[in-house]
C-alpha cells in the first residue's frame, strides 16, 4: 500500500517532480516546477503524494479557499498518477485524504476542474464520488472580446 505525505521540502517535491511533469508538460524543468510552487505558497498551496517504496507514484495539489458560492472549500490544482502506476488506488487513495482534510479544515466540498475531453480522469472522479456542478467559462486575458452575431 502506498505511503501518504505532504511534500513540504525542496528534495521532497523534486521526487514529485516526475509525476507533476506527466501532468503539467507545459513545465520546463524540476527548477520551474519548484519556483511555481514556492510563489503558490503563499495562497496555501500544498502537494499531497503518494509512495510506493521510494518513487511518488501519485499526487494531488490542492489548496483551502473560499468564495461566495461554496463558502470554504478544497480546491484541488493537481491529481495525478505516473502511467505504470494506474489501476492500485493510489488516485482514490489521495481523493479520501483530501476529503478528510477538507473536513478538518470545515470545508464545505471539495472542487477540482477537468478538461471536457479528458474522459479518462471524468470517470475516475465519478467513481470517487465527485459530481460535475458547473461548467467554467474562460478566457485568455490579453485576447480581444469577440461578439457573437
Amino acid at each position: 500500500m502506498d505511503d501518504l505525505f505532504h511534500a513540504d521540502t525542496d528534495a521532497e517535491l523534486r521526487a514529485c517532480w516526475p509525476a507533476m511533469a506527466t501532468l503539467r508538460p507545459a513545465l520546463a524543468d524540476v527548477d520551474a516546477f519548484l519556483a511555481a510552487c514556492a510563489r503558490m505558497r503563499a495562497g496555501g498551496y500544498r502537494i499531497l503524494a503518494a509512495r510506493a517504496g521510494t518513487e511518488v507514484v501519485a499526487l494531488a495539489g490542492y489548496r483551502i479557499q473560499e468564495n461566495l458560492v461554496f463558502g470554504r472549500f478544497l480546491y484541488v490544482d493537481d491529481l495525478v498518477t505516473l502511467p505504470a502506476a494506474r489501476g492500485h488506488r493510489h488516485g482514490a487513495r489521495l481523493v479520501e485524504a483530501l476529503r478528510a482534510i477538507a473536513r478538518a479544515a470545515l470545508c464545505s466540498r471539495v472542487v477540482l476542474d477537468t478538461g471536457l475531453a479528458n474522459v479518462r480522469a471524468q470517470r475516475f472522479y465519478f467513481r470517487a464520488g465527485l459530481l460535475p456542478l458547473a461548467l467554467r467559462f474562460a478566457a485568455d486575458a490579453a485576447a480581444p472580446r469577440t461578439e457573437l452575431p
